[in-house]
């Protein structure tokens, strides 16, 4: 396995500043990412000056239970247990619970947590575990519902669990019938193309799936599969044993609720001045968080013209803050956060060193520094994602064949393509097609001139006649072009796959594509050695990696 690192500019102008010209964005975090003594000052801090936080102890019964109950490898089990020991610190990140663990970067993810508390453990001489967090939470099932597949025509098609009930709920709250397991299993079967590897995932996924009674428990079971003997420790951001601890955090978010959102349009200000556009709409009644009203609906509340009532958007459902007070001590599976308070509950419940962002989170983040101080804290360490492209063999073989870079592929495929074909054009058709309506023109247009004078409207007619023979002439140009193309059609079947396989939809081969087609291709050593792979070879710098198979 060969790893290449590329400059592939990001679509967040705040995280492409982050990577590669940090002091313009230095103002909004709290650590520098590419500075050697951030590790140390941030353990420091966290070891001397880290305030309210939850009980480790309480923390690690909660999570040794989830673990267990996903079938987590006894590494994992292993590194909850450390977690006891005040010395030890964490690497957090997570994503939503997508289907078969859903597009690809959610295990480069995953990867990157584990290379990082390593890397981190190496260098502080402590122990650093890889946590990562599920937003199990999170009510957005058609994003999580589906993954994409490349049939053997070229074509992207989408495969996919329809939502059980409709209901706007949390995803771990959505049970999944053995029938719909069914029917996506039987998708699954029929995308993957037939390897030695096929009959062990298949039969592995379908072992999970009969355990699984939700989106998220097959996600956690497929990540314990893959990375529970690597130590990688898993939790339900709705797990209603975990919200008991948050308990704490959820009474001062509501308290300090207007001094918070104060801080958010404070750091969405900052973020504006540096000439970057805020990855977050604020409004100014947000009181950034979620309730799970009678129903089980998950309900974003708003301050009212009462400062001490929240609602709903629409106003038809009204909280007092005492009321919410009071559930935060009997009932704060009831509560919920969203993007902006998530990284202050995520701190409160670990002492998190670092934490794994992808481009877009990084973006999002900018604006959090002054909640953190707000609540006595300060932001962890930014740390970005590992971003990669697999480069399959078939694919660099058809890439050398017609002479394509990987440059080429992601910004002027059609262009090269087009270039080669002209090559091909032995007859030089596009020179012989002009010869033809230059001479066409040359010889005609003297005799509608000559027509004209004796009558103008013989002129016109002329000039039509001629406007309709030369686009018959185009016509004729256009089927000899396509007659090529069809000589050429499995050259230009390859240019096709090519593009689909880096840049699928015109976009990042790891935000279409799910993990499993490549697994099922060629097993799970691969996802390994990228684990082991010395971390200079692999270092989340922020820059992409080309892997090349």
């Amino acid at each position: 396995m060969r790893i290449e690192s590329i400059h592939w500019k990001s679509s967040q102008p705040l995280t492409e500043d982050y990577v590669h010209n940090y002091d313009k964005v230095s103002s909004l975090f709290d650590y520098n990412p590419w500075d050697g003594m951030s590790l140390q000052e941030r353990a420091n801090w966290l070891d001397q000056e880290r305030g309210a936080a939850a009980d480790r102890f309480q923390l690690a019964e909660v999570l040794t239970r989830y673990n267990q109950a996903i079938h987590n490898a006894p590494e994992a089990i292993q590194a909850v247990e450390q977690l006891k020991d005040k010395r030890t610190l964490c690497i957090v990140g997570g994503q939503q619970a997508g289907l078969f663990t859903g597009q690809a970067l959610v295990i480069y993810k995953a990867i990157t947590l584990i290379r990082s508390a390593r890397e981190a453990s190496e260098k502080l001489g402590r122990p650093v575990i890889p946590v990562f967090w599920i937003a199990g939470e999170d009510h957005d099932f058609d994003e999580v519902n589906h993954i994409q597949t490349l049939t053997s025509d070229l074509q992207l098609h989408k495969l996919k669990v329809d939502h059980p009930t409709g209901a706007r709920t949390s995803v771990s709250r959505l049970t999944i019938s053995q029938e719909q397991w069914e029917e996506a299993l039987q998708q699954l079967d029929a995308s993957l193309i037939p390897t030695e590897f096929k009959p062990i995932w298949m039969e592995a996924i379908r072992g999970m799936t009969s355990s699984s009674r939700t989106l998220t428990d097959l996600f956690a079971q497929m990540l314990a599969k893959l990375f529970g003997s690597q130590g990688l420790v898993l939790l339900d951001s709705d797990d209603a044993a975990l919200r008991r601890l948050e308990a704490p955090m959820f009474r001062t978010l509501i308290l300090q609720n207007a001094e918070l959102n104060q801080t958010y349009h404070q750091g969405a200000r900052q973020v504006k001045e540096l000439g970057y556009t805020p990855q977050v709409e604020l409004q100014e009644s947000q009181a950034n968080l979620f309730l799970f009203d009678e129903n089980g609906e998950r309900v974003l509340l708003y301050t009212s013209e009462h400062a001490d009532v929240f609602t709903d958007r629409k106003q038809e459902r009204r909280y007092t803050k005492e009321q919410l007070l009071e559930w935060t001590e009997t009932s704060p599976e009831r509560f919920s956060n969203n993007v902006l308070t998530r990284p202050l509950m995520q701190d409160f419940l670990f002492p998190v060193l670092g934490t794994v962002l992808g481009p877009g989170e990084v973006a999002y983040w900018g604006l959090t520094k002054p909640a953190f101080h707000q609540v006595c804290m300060r932001m962890p360490i930014v740390i970005p994602r590992l971003e990669l492209t697999l480069m399959e063999g078939t694919v660099q073989k058809n890439m050398s064949k017609y002479g394509l870079t990987l440059e080429d592929v992601i910004y002027r495929l059609e262009q090269k393509q087009q270039e080669w074909l002209k090559e091909q054009d032995t007859l030089q058709l596009d020179a012989r097609f002009e010869q033809v309506r230059s001479q066409f023109k040359a010889s005609y247009q003297p005799l509608v001139e000559l027509i004209a004078g004796v009558n103008p409207g013989l002129g016109k007619l002329g000039e039509t006649n001629m406007g309709k023979i030369l686009e018959q002439i185009g016509f004729l140009e256009q089927k000899a072009a396509d007659a090529v193309k069809t000589q050429f059609d499995a050259s230009l079947r390859q240019f096709q796959r090519i593009g689909l396989s880096i840049l699928p939809g015109n976009r990042p081969q790891e935000r279409v594509y799910n993990i499993v087609s490549y697994l099922n291709k060629y097993g799970s050593d691969w996802l390994y050695e990228l684990l082991n792979a010395d971390f200079a070879e692999l270092a989340a710098d922020g820059r992409h990696k080309v892997v090349y198979m």
